[in-house]
């Protein structure tokens, strides 16, 4: 009965509404401005009394409704409740909805049962009386968390005695809670990235979603709508097909399995760890190996079975399969073709077509080969050099004579820099001769030339001559000198040699250490 009974008008209206307009009880609430809830109590009296459609009787008056409906009262009935633990765990499937559940749990108790309305508000409140962290529905194989422990484990090295803290990462499955763990050397985007790979080994099947913390390694720019990320973890999740989520900054619901995982693994792995000490990295992953194994198979307190039971349950049947080409490690960069039709890739210098020079590519690093795109497209493939400062140069990329005059060649920088200065010219000379291609040389003779601008073209004439005279001449060399003011100051003279004269055995002169 409603604390505060309504009026006479909004009852024969919720009547009129229901019988003649056949609306929803929340659509005559929200018409009417009352509870979905004071108009279902309305509606079972008008049941009660045989009110079954619109106008009323003529012995309806409204002495007789005032009557009625403030001393008849609702019966109740004892029906059934349904086990809402169970429930939830059916919702994990993709495939359930509360609609057919409530038709499963209505055939079983044809003797009486509550409505559909009424279940879906039945299970809404038991819901809440859950602790916060359960709320969140997953589905079966949709959401793997993953993240990294915030304490570390040492790694001692045998031979010097030095340690290097590993990182542990976690990940957890949304549905069963099943977890894979294991350390790495860093949090750096290689080892972020073969992690994910491992831990869908480990699960033999590949999720619908992954739900990464806003980590560098994972989020090049953190954004709560669009988040860029690291197109390396991209590549990654398109070779599995998968779908990369990161979380939202500053929402710990969106990544409260991880966070929870991260707990269980601290407590349960890393905690049995802190007393035993491991020289290897494989040796430590053995181990956690081992005692994962264990975690895994422990009874849970808020679920039926385990973890590994839950999971062999609900998640893996509804994982994707893995792909058949396995995957190799593939940093993603992009790079910008400089004047000489190289670009840069950890400090070694790859050419491409001569054409694209200026544009924005996409440089793809495997183990043993650089991958060159540009638009989608394969434009030069060289094998990986590890040689800092040289060039790997493929004939087609070079440019045509007639081409190469046209804008940049080396007569144009030496004429530049003879504008400047004659031990400019001098030094660029040198530069453009030290290479197989003069072309390999245009980055730094560019480089050099541009220093006029900043210091002037009598002081990096003044800095040039002193690099040549002290035969240290290379580019960092003459902008130490211009930042240093060195240029401003006179050269070392060479000084004579006044034991040159003396002629004796046991004195030595300076051509000795020469």
């Amino acid at each position: 009965m409603p604390t505060a009974p309504i009026s006479m008008r909004k009852l024969k209206e919720i009547l009129r509404l229901k019988y003649d307009a056949n609306l929803t009880h929340r659509q005559i609430a929200k018409s009417l401005s009352i509870s979905p809830s004071s108009v279902s109590t309305y509606a079972s009296r008008a049941a009660q009394l045989g009110i079954t459609h619109w106008p009323l009787d003529e012995s309806w008056d409204e002495a007789r409704l005032k009557r009625e409906f403030l001393t008849t009262k609702v019966a109740t009935k004892d029906f059934a409740v349904p086990n809402w633990d169970k429930v939830k765990e059916e919702l994990t499937d993709k495939t359930l909805t509360l609609q057919r559940l409530w038709e499963e749990y209505a055939e079983s108790h044809p003797e009486g049962h509550y409505s559909y309305n009424h279940y879906c508000r039945l299970y809404k409140a038991w819901l809440k009386t859950k602790r916060l962290s359960m709320r969140q529905h997953h589905n079966a194989g949709e959401k793997l968390f993953v993240d990294y422990c915030g304490p570390t484990i040492p790694i001692v090295n045998p031979d010097t005695g030095e340690f290097r803290k590993a990182q542990v990462f976690v990940a957890v499955m949304g549905a069963s809670n099943y977890t894979y763990a294991e350390a790495t050397l860093s949090q750096g985007l290689e080892d972020w990235v073969m992690s994910h790979a491992r831990c869908f080994e480990f699960l033999d099947g590949v999720p619908a979603l992954v739900i990464p913390d806003n980590l560098k390694s994972a989020v090049t720019k953190a954004c709560r709508y669009e988040p860029d990320l690291n197109p390396t973890y991209q590549q990654l999740a398109e070779h599995y097909g998968t779908t990369v989520i990161p979380a939202r900054p500053y929402k710990p619901k969106d990544k409260a399995k991880a966070e929870v995982g991260v707990q269980i693994v601290e407590r349960w792995i890393m905690a049995r760890l802190r007393k035993e000490t491991f020289y290897s990295l494989a040796q430590l992953n053995q181990r956690i190996r081992a005692l994962l194994k264990d975690m895994n198979n422990r009874a849970m307190k808020q679920h039926p079975g385990s973890r590994y039971s839950q999971f062999k349950a609900i998640d893996e049947p509804a994982l994707k399969p893995l792909p058949q080409q396995a995957y190799v490690f593939t940093q993603v960069k992009k790079v910008r073709v400089h004047i000489d039709y190289h670009v840069e890739v950890e400090k070694h210098y790859y050419s491409v077509p001569y054409a694209l020079v200026k544009q924005q590519l996409e440089a793809h690093i495997s183990g043993n080969l650089v991958t060159i795109y540009h638009q989608d497209k394969v434009v030069a493939s060289h094998p990986r050099s590890y040689q800092i400062g040289t060039h790997t140069t493929h004939t087609q990329h070079m440019p045509k004579a007639h081409q190469s005059q046209q804008e940049w060649s080396p007569e144009r920088f030496e004429r530049w820099a003879k504008e400047i200065g004659n031990d400019v010219e001098q030094l660029v000379i040198r530069y453009l001769n030290q290479r197989k291609h003069p072309e390999q040389s245009y980055r730094r003779c560019l480089g050099l030339l541009s220093l006029a601008k900043q210091f002037g073209n009598e002081r990096l004439n003044a800095a040039c001559a002193r690099g040549l005279a002290t035969g240290v001449s290379h580019y960092t060399a003459v902008k130490t000198i211009l930042d240093k003011g060195l240029d401003k100051t006179p050269l070392p003279t060479q000084q004579p040699e006044r034991l040159k004269q003396i002629d004796h055995p046991n004195i030595r002169g300076q051509h000795y250490y020469h």
